[in-house]
């Protein structure tokens, strides 16, 4: 299971819908419904060949029956968050009740459908969770970029950058560090260049990502 423990950023693949119930004729039907919509998809019987088999760094999403023989939908959602994979967890379930889903949704499901579900109802629910999922990872990707760029910066560009974007004029800065205007003017001209930022506004938007957990 260890390919499966490295959580990657990938925005440019086809986003897959898993599928892990124990019923056969769910999957199926299930499956069906995916392809005619024309949206990729794969299924599973339990969760351990899904956690064994699917490659969760890549955009999808899981759609999960809460009730499983050797292990809940639960279950697999709390080893999908353990193992650090934010992928969206949809639940369907004929036994549905409130302190469940309630439990669910606080660990993170963007969804919990009852059965029988009308299927406009999941293909919407389905959407959504891509959306999310697409987002996520874009936003995760500007984040690496960015912190691959301030890693070019030196600490004293680094001073300089947090200083500046913290609303210090040049010549505030400069007493704040103790060197001169002109030397803070050079390292802001710098810090803008490696950050590849045209303007103030992106270089805090910038430095807001950088300090983001």
């Amino acid at each position: 299971m260890t390919q499966n423990t490295q959580v990657k950023v990938e925005t440019s693949v086809e986003p897959i819908i898993y599928v892990v119930d124990d019923d056969e004729e769910m999957r199926c039907a299930l499956l069906d419904l995916f392809m005619v919509t024309k949206k990729r998809a794969c299924a599973f019987p339990n969760s351990g060949e899904f956690l064994r088999s699917a490659d969760i760094s890549v955009p999808g999403c899981v759609v999960v029956d809460l009730r499983m023989p050797g292990g809940t939908g639960l279950d697999l959602q709390n080893e999908l968050n353990s193992i650090g994979s934010r992928l969206p967890v949809i639940f369907l379930t004929a036994y549905a009740d409130i302190p469940t889903s309630v439990k669910a949704m606080k660990a993170g499901a963007t969804d919990f459908i009852t059965k029988p579900f009308v299927n406009q109802e999941l293909l919407e629910a389905v959407d959504h969770a891509l959306q999310l999922d697409t987002e996520r990872r874009k936003c995760d990707a500007e984040q690496i970029r960015i912190r691959e760029l301030a890693k070019t910066l030196t600490p004293r560009e680094q001073e300089v950058m947090f200083a500046v974007v913290s609303g210090l004029m040049n010549k505030q800065v400069a007493y704040e560090l103790g060197i001169s205007e002109m030397t803070v003017k050079l390292h802001r001209m710098s810090v803008m260049r490696k950050m590849q930022s045209r303007s103030l506004a992106d270089l805090v938007r910038k430095t807001e990502h950088l300090q983001r957990n």
